[in-house]
Parts: structure tokens; sequence; C-alpha cells
């Protein structure tokens, strides 16, 4: 059967073509936007839960001997690494995201013994007063963009929080941090300096003088080299920035777009427990996972694969599976869940996200300020059509900004 070409549209609608490859026996062929090299996709939320845990399938594909199989991911990777000094590269090369086993598990287990639940919910009161105060200072214009107006600040405002960056160099790595992640040519490259000098630095000082942050944590388990912890910060920053900022937009705007439901939870604020996990479902942020690799010919989800052979979670069509939901089009704040998160918006398995407890934390006050004690709701400052959107090769579309009136 042909492969399915997907246009960054076509991965944002929740049935689309999402409804057609699950119809399918076995798993399809997409071309995921921006590329060229189709992969085996998966679309049913059981089978993409299935693949996450499968051991057959990995995320380093240097681990598989003798295999030519087309890769999407060394595609996608090219497009974005030209130009990267070499003396960088193994700072961005380390994302625990491409790592497998035992490995993936040395790297992974430091930083999870440091993300405490209790360093976690001591975050709170900062995000509280952070996100308090942004609302504050925007409420009184006349319109304001709630994604690089107040979403990207409050999550780059609580990053460095939870590293350790010291109150007075907030601002100054901020604006490394943006330049990295949003800038251009010489900007990128200068933000990248900033950070690695910076975090440098930081590691050494920490180690004289430890804090209760997260470097200090991790410089006392003693399960990552100074370079690692490096590392981490640049995982920190793609992970935990960008995502959770575009969340948080695309949330309020989904609660725009059903006016009802941003009534009720208004009406209820008892219902933010419910409407967290499902604004979280609904939007899947994230929208495909990584690749994987067949380490061996295997059948799959009905389908024999081929030693090397790409594969990837449709991650929002999963959540969006009729199979696992009822009514999965409708987002509705009161639906319940069962056990666990009961949506993949945070993955599944080994690489379920480290971050999560804090994603749903910000989450959790970012509405209850926004959207709940405000006397009046959030009202889009332009017309619907207006919004814009860009998107990123092998994904869908995002929010380019989300201008509001508070």
């Amino acid at each position: 059967m042909a492969a399915v070409h997907f246009t960054p549209d076509l991965v944002e609608n929740p049935v689309g073509a999402y409804a057609g490859l699950r119809s399918r026996p076995g798993l399809g062929h997409a071309v995921l936007p921006g590329l060229n090299t189709p992969v085996r996709l998966v679309t049913r939320y059981e089978d993409v839960k299935a693949a996450l845990s499968e051991p057959r399938l990995v995320r380093d594909r240097s681990s598989i001997d003798g295999s030519d199989m087309p890769d999407p991911q060394t595609e996608l990777l090219a497009q974005g690494a030209d130009g990267l000094p070499p003396e960088y590269a193994r700072y961005l090369s380390g994302h625990l995201a491409l790592f497998d086993g035992d490995e993936h598990t040395r790297r992974r287990s430091p930083l999870t013994r440091a993300f405490t639940a209790r360093r976690v919910a001591a975050l709170r009161p900062f995000v509280e007063k952070t996100a308090r105060e942004l609302v504050e200072t925007l409420a009184v214009r006349e319109q304001a963009d709630l994604l690089g107006e107040f979403a990207y600040p409050l999550s780059t405002a609580v990053i460095c929080a939870l590293v350790g960056v010291d109150a007075a160099d907030q601002d100054k790595v901020c604006g490394w941090i943006r330049e990295f992640a949003y800038g251009d040519g010489g900007r990128v490259l200068e933000g990248l300096g900033g950070i690695v000098e910076y975090t440098k630095d930081l590691v050494a000082r920490r180690r004289t003088a430890p804090a209760d942050d997260l470097v200090s944590a991790l410089l006392a388990d003693g399960g990552m080299t100074d370079d690692e912890i490096v590392t981490v910060f640049f995982l920190l920053i793609n992970t935990g920035i960008t995502p959770p900022a575009l969340f948080l937009a695309h949330a309020v705007l989904a609660l725009l777009d059903h006016p009802d439901q941003l009534q009720r939870l208004r009406a209820q604020p008892e219902l933010l427990g419910r409407a967290v996990p499902e604004l979280l479902r609904y939007v899947t942020l994230v929208r495909v996972g990584a690749t994987l690799y067949a380490t061996e010919d295997f059948v799959f989800a009905g389908t024999r694969l081929r030693k090397g052979e790409a594969v990837t979670v449709a991650l929002f069509g999963a959540d969006h599976d009729p199979a696992a939901y009822e009514a999965p089009e409708r987002l509705d704040v009161t639906r319940e869940f069962g056990r666990g998160d009961g949506h993949l918006a945070f993955g599944h398995g080994p690489h379920y996200c480290i971050g999560a407890a804090l994603g749903r934390l910000v989450t959790g006050v970012v509405f209850e300020e926004l959207l709940v004690r405000r006397p009046t709701a959030p009202e889009l400052a332009v017309d619907r059509a207006d919004v814009r959107f860009g998107h990123w090769p092998g994904d869908g579309f995002h929010l380019l900004g989300l201008p509001v009136r508070l």
C-alpha cells in the first residue's frame, strides 16, 4: 500500500489520515511533513504503548549492525546540524532520547533521583508568584501575546530556578536560552556558547558551595560527569521550555475554541484535576515521537518489521483513538481517566517524561491563575482565522503567538 504523505495540518487533525491508518491491517508507511523518507507509523493507542516498551525497538540506530534501511531521523537531524561547532556537539548529542538499555539507565537514573517530588513541590510558590506577576503585568495592556510574553518567560524562569541559576543571572541566562532556542545564525551559536560556559562555571561553584537545586543534587549523587550535567541543562531547555510553553498556549486556545468547557471550568474550579489531563490528551503537543529501530526481523502489530527498519509513534493519533476514548475528538473537562495518566502526552515506558510532575504542577497553577481566579476569562484579541501557526519538519502545526485580552 502506498505511503500516506502527511501535511502539517493532517498531522494535527485528530481524525484525518490517522483514521485511515488505524483501519489498515498492520502498520502503514507514512512520510512526515518536511521529510522524504517513509517510516512505519504506529497510530493505535494500545500499539503505541506496546511500541514504547518493546525492547526490540530501540532509539540508538548505531547499535544495529549491518542495516542500510532508510532513516527519517538522519534526514531530520541533518536539517538542523549545519554550522554546529564540534566542541559543543557533545552537549546536544547526549540527549536521553537517543540512548537505550544500560546506557540510558546510567544517564537517566541520577536525574530521576534528583527530580524528587519534594523538589518539584517546592517550586510551587515560585511558579505561582511568577505566573501571577506575569498575568498582572499583561492584564493592563490592550492585548498581549500569551505565548511569547507569558508561556515562554514562565517556562524559562521555572527551568532556571530548578537548575539553580542564581537570581541575579537569570535575565542573562534566559537571554542566551532565547538566542539558542529561537535565534538564527550567529545568535544561536552565541546563546549556545553562553549557556555552556555559564553552566560549567555553575557546576564548579556548586561543587564547592552546594545549594538546594538540581545541579547540586546531581553533583552529590555522583552518577554524572561535569559534561553530562551540562548536557542535562540542554535537555531541560529543549524539553522543559518550548514544549510546555507551546502546550500552555495551545491548551488555552482549545478552551477558547470551546467556550462551554471554559465556562464550566470557571464555574467549577474543582474540575482542574480532570481538566489538566484532558487538555494534555486533547492537545498532545509532541504529536510524533522519536524514531525507533527494529533490532531484528520480527512481527509487531501485525506487520513484519525488518532489522533496522524505522518505526515511529503517532502520540496525537493514539490520544484520539476511538478504541481508547469515547468521542475522543471532543474536549471534555469532566472526562474521567483510569489509573495512570490516561493519555500518552508524556510518553510511556523507559523514556517516560522525567518532567511530567513538574509539567502537571505548572499547568495546574497557570490554569488557576489565568482561567479560574480572574474576574473575566481571556479572550482572543484577533479573529480566530488570524491566529498564526508555523510548523517544524516531522511534526504538525504549532502556534507562533496567541494574542489575547486578559
